[in-house]
């Protein structure tokens, strides 16, 4: 059932649990993230980032996104992740997102609002919530998940609090530590989590951890017992996909694709079934 995300959010930041975010790249991914969630009646904000419009098009992620969504009892909202551009924004509002999220923390405090205002005034008028993120959070590799590598910039309550002021943004996505990508040494980051109790008790919106792949279970669960109510994940998932496809080598099915799509569906599952259980600390 297509919900709105402002709704989804803010029943998660009310009964302190988490949702997670994962990004879209095909039907299949799409299909698998949708499929778990009503299987375990949990909320999703089903994702596609504008950095991946190689590999579908957005009036692709559009229709799949749509349609998933309005094939479930569940609530689903089809989220824009990572926006940077106003008139791909636009466009993804013309063909159905709900949601969409306009990142500009490269930018300067001031500038981040002005482009940000510019996204919620425009959403809002056609009943779209908004994502937007001060500080950075930068990545550790290159990868899918983001156009460029960059290092993370810690979120300070005093922006914070006067960023939403300004903008209106629905929901604010933080930087405490986390980062894009895998991980160097596969170590688990060390998260600034008195930082997240500030934010959390000094921000009236939803506060997003983005980079969840590879954070550990651990630090996710004190990210959502601290205020966290929406989760991103995306390596984690393409990691898997090659790992069911590594497993349809090993059974000698090289010259079987349906075999290497059927085992990377199955690891993508098992992954968002992780995180829904994990994230979700109390009765929906």
């Amino acid at each position: 059932m297509l919900t709105s995300a402002k709704e989804i959010l803010t029943h998660a930041k009310e009964k302190k649990y988490g949702v997670v975010a994962p990004d879209l790249w095909d039907l299949n991914t799409g299909r698998d993230y949708v499929q778990i969630a009503e299987e375990l009646n949990a909320p999703l904000i089903l994702s596609f980032a504008e950095a991946h419009q190689h590999l579908i098009s957005l009036e692709e992620a559009a229709v799949i996104g749509s349609y998933l969504a309005s094939s479930v009892k569940t609530p689903i909202a089809l989220h824009l992740d990572h926006g940077t551009d106003f008139e791909y924004i636009k466009k993804a509002i013309s063909l159905g997102f709900n949601s969409v999220m306009i990142d500009a923390s490269m930018y300067s405090f001031e500038e981040n609002v002005r482009r940000t205002k510019e996204v919620v005034d425009y959403a809002h008028a056609h009943n779209v919530s908004v994502e937007a993120e001060i500080g950075h959070v930068g990545g550790t590799t290159e990868t899918l998940s983001e156009q460029s590598s960059g290092e993370s910039v810690y979120t300070t309550v005093e922006e914070a609090a006067a960023f939403i002021e300004q903008t209106k943004a629905d929901s604010l996505a933080v930087s405490i530590g986390t980062s894009h990508g895998v991980y160097k040494n596969q170590k688990n980051p060390t998260l600034n989590f008195d930082r997240l109790h500030e934010l959390a008790n000094t921000i009236p919106v939803p506060l997003v951890l983005h980079g969840g792949s590879g954070t550990g279970d651990d630090n996710l669960k004190k990210c959502i017992a601290g205020g966290i109510a929406k989760v991103n994940v995306f390596t984690e998932f393409t990691t898997a996909a090659l790992t069911g496809a590594q497993k349809a080598i090993a059974e000698g099915n090289l010259k079987s694709f349906m075999r290497v799509q059927e085992l990377a569906d199955i690891e993508v599952k098992k992954v968002l079934h992780h995180y829904i259980k994990l994230l979700t600390l109390k009765e929906i």
